[in-house]
């Protein structure tokens, strides 16, 4: 009876012992199938439509330097990309975000010099922005006419300043410094600074990379080039050129793209000089947009302009090129009416909001338009 007894004891004591590991089993289970719930819940969410959560929605403004963001930032004097000049912060970057306004869910990388008006206009369509700093102070030593042999020289140089990646021979630029890892750092500094700006919405799961179908990339001349040239190696949510691209003597336009063409919007003054030398209406037909559209002028035709990507202005600028160059983005130069306010309101829209799948019909090549602008040999003595 005794034994027995001892024996009732020691299966009681393993069926507790089962039942004991059975339920931190079972409770292991539990939390594993919690925290895939509220990891789906969190991809879930980061994949629908962005939605701000701020119990005092305002437009936010940031300036940071590079160089303090990123402690693997370097200057490279020999292509004028430096941390100060004449003793003041020359690695400033500029971000806003307006919380009042619903979201896109798109984010405009701006790669020239930083234009409020122009920020305050995307911000109000409901685009965060940044505008980081990046090699672009190169284009003295290496854009000289006349051009190399090769015709993909500054192409080359544009994209090793974009990517941080080795194109070119004549540059040296590493990742921390190129526009990718610029723009990366900085939104994940935004992210824990300005949570109220949901600007993880850019980044990737493991926060190692842009969410580059989410962005929006857009420059005026210089900028307008590069933009233009990643675009091609890069695919983007839209590409917005403003009195641009340029690289006349250069084909890269015509590469393959890795952004749809469809998604490449252009706009310039008709007095530029880019205009005038047939550099940004050889760009654009190389670029393929001719067929989405004729050339339209925005001063005749109202907006969405036959849903075409070419677009051009004649407005009064006192017949100054200079003026024209950068009357076509937001800011001093721009034209205004008898009222002060700015003609170009419904162009900028249309730039930055137009659906990339409603276009315009294809339509001939611009017969007008030189496509051959390098100098001939007997020019180049």
């Amino acid at each position: 009876m005794f034994s027995g007894h001892k024996t009732i004891e020691r299966q009681l004591a393993e069926a507790k012992k089962r039942f004991s590991n059975a339920s931190k089993t079972a409770s292991r289970m539990i939390a594993i199938a919690v925290f895939l719930l509220i990891e789906f819940t969190r991809g879930a969410a980061a994949e629908g439509p962005l939605r701000f959560s701020d119990p005092q929605p305002h437009r936010y403004e940031f300036t940071a330097r590079a160089s303090e963001i990123d402690s693997r930032a370097r200057s490279h004097p020999e292509i004028n990309f430096v941390f100060e000049t004449n003793g003041k912060p020359a690695d400033i970057e500029n971000a806003c975000v307006d919380t009042r306004v619903q979201p896109q869910g798109k984010l405009v990388i701006w790669l020239m010099g930083h234009s409020a008006p122009l920020f305050e206009r995307v911000n109000s369509y409901g685009l965060h922005a940044i505008r980081v700093h990046y090699a672009n102070g190169w284009f003295p030593k290496f854009g000289q006419e006349p051009p190399p042999a090769d015709d993909k020289f500054l192409g080359k140089i544009r994209l090793e300043a974009a990517t941080g990646e080795d194109f070119s021979d004549v540059v040296t630029i590493p990742k921390p410094d190129g526009m990718m890892e610029r723009a990366l750092q900085f939104v994940k500094w935004l992210a824990q600074k300005n949570p109220q700006g949901r600007w993880e919405y850019f980044l990737t799961d493991d926060r190692k990379e842009l969410r580059w179908d989410r962005v929006i990339i857009a420059g005026s001349s210089h900028g307008s080039t590069v933009s233009a040239r990643f675009a091609k190696y890069k695919k983007v949510d839209r590409v917005v050129m403003f009195c641009g691209p340029r690289d006349q003597y250069e084909t890269w336009q015509a590469l393959p793209s890795a952004t749809p063409a469809n998604r490449f919007f252009a706009f310039s003054h008709v007095l530029d000089a880019g205009w005038t030398g047939d550099h940004y209406c050889r760009s654009w037909q190389l670029l393929g947009l001719r067929e989405f559209g004729p050339v339209v002028n925005v001063d005749r035709t109202a907006a969405p302009y036959g849903n075409t990507r070419r677009l051009i202005t004649d407005a009064d600028v006192k017949n100054d090129p200079n003026r024209a160059h950068g009357s076509v983005v937001p800011g001093n130069s721009a034209v205004k009416n008898a009222a002060g306010k700015f003609i170009h309101e419904d162009v900028w829209r249309y730039l930055f909001t137009h659906p990339v799948d409603e276009v315009g019909k294809p339509v001939s090549a611009d017969a007008d338009c030189r496509m051959n602008l390098r100098p001939s040999a007997k020019a180049v003595k």
